[in-house]
């Protein structure tokens, strides 16, 4: 990405740039807005010390980069480094959200192109995410960058009780 577009891009007066940690309060904002739009709300259970702690504190785990318009935060793209015994350090892109009303101005695509930017600067061996198979704006949007969408692998979790009730 070029100089200007990460300062402010003029056309549209996107400003680009590393999330900070005064930014976390509006970061889950928008964490809640896409567990409503992905209908799971209730699986937001991180607090916000947690998550300032995670992308500020001693041992941080977590970058991500927001876009602001206006001086309002109104996307973000949050990844970690994901270590595959079969690919090596990639980037794992954990949330992607432009706001509602913001989309369709370029926003995303400006944060995903940061992204692979970043990715082959890192010297990642790749970049992973999910997207749920209904999410069909976020399919067209990954179709566009010819993304493979792997069929086949199903999310296994174990929860917080689950672990504790071991």
């Amino acid at each position: 990405m070029t100089n200007d577009t990460m300062t402010n891009n003029q056309m549209t007066n996107i400003h680009l740039r590393p999330a900070a940690k005064e930014d976390c309060i509006r970061l889950l904002e928008l964490v809640n807005e896409l567990a409503l739009y992905e209908k799971a709300p209730q699986e937001v259970t991180v607090t916000l010390e947690e998550f300032k702690d995670a992308g500020f504190g001693e041992k941080p785990v977590w970058k991500a980069y927001v876009a602001e318009v206006g001086g309002v935060v109104v996307g973000f793209a949050l990844y970690y480094i994901r270590f595959s015994t079969w690919k090596g350090c990639r980037m794992y892109l954990e949330d992607f959200i432009v706001t509602e009303p913001m989309r369709g101005r370029g926003i995303g695509k400006l944060l995903f192109d940061q992204l692979i930017i970043e990715a082959k600067q890192m010297g990642f061996k790749g970049m992973v995410w999910q997207v749920l198979d209904w999410n069909e704006p976020a399919l067209n949007f990954y179709a566009k960058y010819q993304a493979s969408i792997e069929a086949g692998w199903l999310n296994a979790a174990l929860s917080t009780d689950q672990l504790l009730n071991y």
